[in-house]
């Protein structure tokens, strides 16, 4: 586990403001599509650091020893940005709902969280069929972003993102933009996608929509091994709670998907 340090605070929207890090090690570490890391905010009066082990299994182990009273509150976030040893991370702001919103909604430069990840073991490449399907809400903003400019000119595809109103929407060429302003939704909007047989998906967002869509896609013949899909929150529930047997089924699934 490392730390991390800030150095830019800027807002992107009024829901979602972009900070940017340095910290040991960042400089080696190597970029692949949809990275994904563990961020640790410290309790007050608390520290972020965990351990000084790269490995995962000790580290969590590590984690866990903590004293629950002591120990830093972790989520998981997608790199927005890393290059030069500078680590880009957008934050979806919701006031004091959560400790990262909390947190990066007061984040200043100097203000110290600890880091874990991004680990190579979880890269995953972009599909390479005639239709690249890309659908989430806000938390998937910056992974679909990310994703979007890795692909290679000509390459056909559906960006579908769902924000609460138009202010919310970025400068993120070919998205479709979906709002809860309107009584739009993202399953909606994603349904009405027409699929061709060689289509490859990528699903994040809200647990319980990224498992319909899911499910959408495979009835509509798309291969499982075609859809990558990760609940990145659940309604009502936060990270610190424990998982429903729909989150544990999403793991099962996600990791034979790792082993495939």
């Amino acid at each position: 586990m490392s730390t991390l340090t800030v150095t830019s605070v800027a807002p992107l929207t009024p829901r979602m403001t972009r900070v940017t890090f340095t910290g040991d090690g960042l400089a080696d570490v190597r970029t692949w599509p949809d990275q994904q890391l563990k961020l640790l905010f410290p309790k007050p009066g608390c520290s972020a650091s965990v351990s000084d082990s790269p490995d995962v299994g000790v580290w969590y182990q590590a984690y866990l020893a903590v004293p629950e009273a002591e120990r830093p509150w972790m989520r998981s976030f997608t790199v927005r940005s890393l290059a030069g040893g500078v680590l880009t991370v957008d934050f979806v702001l919701h006031g004091d709902h959560g400790p990262a919103s909390a947190w990066a909604a007061r984040a200043q430069p100097g203000d110290v969280i600890g880091r874990f990840g991004p680990s190579p073991d979880y890269a995953r490449p972009v599909g390479t069929a005639d239709l690249l399907v890309f659908a989430g809400d806000e938390t998937a903003l910056p992974a679909i972003a990310s994703l979007l400019e890795l692909l290679p000119s000509g390459q056909r595809f559906a960006a579908i993102i769902e924000v609460a109103d138009p202010l919310e929407e970025q400068d993120v060429p070919g998205v479709r933009w979906v709002h809860r302003s309107a009584g739009e939704d993202l399953v909606s909007a994603v349904r009405a996608v027409e699929v061709p047989a060689s289509t490859w998906v990528w699903l994040g967002g809200e647990a319980s929509a990224v498992r319909t869509l899911r499910r959408h896609f495979v009835a509509l013949g798309v291969p499982k091994e075609e859809i990558e899909f990760a609940g990145y929150w659940r309604r009502s529930l936060t990270q610190d709670d424990a998982p429903t047997a729909d989150d544990l089924a999403e793991a099962q699934e996600r990791i034979a998907a790792l082993g495939e």
